[in-house]
């Protein structure tokens, strides 16, 4: 079987997005919660911590870009006139996220910057 390069970055970007959209963001926290539970770090915080499996799971960005590789890559070889309009999307959504996290930072290095320029005169 072979797939043409630019569809396999397109599946790759989708997968990325797909992923990150299970562990980060947060329309999908309600998918995670029953599994999540809080431990108190400190006095002033506390963390969601994994109390199952599924938990750790859906919180490990490692194990759920396994599955969502896995259902990608199924479904664009197995229905792929339906996969083409998803991966498309996830697709164009991924590269976005990636180039809005690397203009992201470096406005804030941008910034810090200038402060501290400004601190020094």
């Amino acid at each position: 079987m072979e797939i043409p390069w630019i569809t396999f970055i397109m599946i790759v970007l989708a997968n990325y997005r797909l992923t990150h959209l299970f562990v980060f963001d947060k329309i999908t926290e309600f998918i995670r919660n029953p599994f999540l539970t809080r431990k108190k770090i400190s006095e002033n915080e506390t963390k969601k911590v994994p109390k199952s499996s599924i938990g750790y799971l859906l919180t490990c960005y490692w194990c759920t870009g396994i599955w969502c590789a896995l259902f990608l890559g199924g479904m664009y070889l197995w229905i792929p006139t339906i996969a083409q309009y998803l991966i498309f999307i996830l697709a164009i959504a991924g590269g976005q996220a990636i180039l809005e996290s690397f203009v992201g930072v470096n406005l804030k290095r941008t910034a810090l910057y200038s402060e501290e320029t400004k601190e020094l005169k």
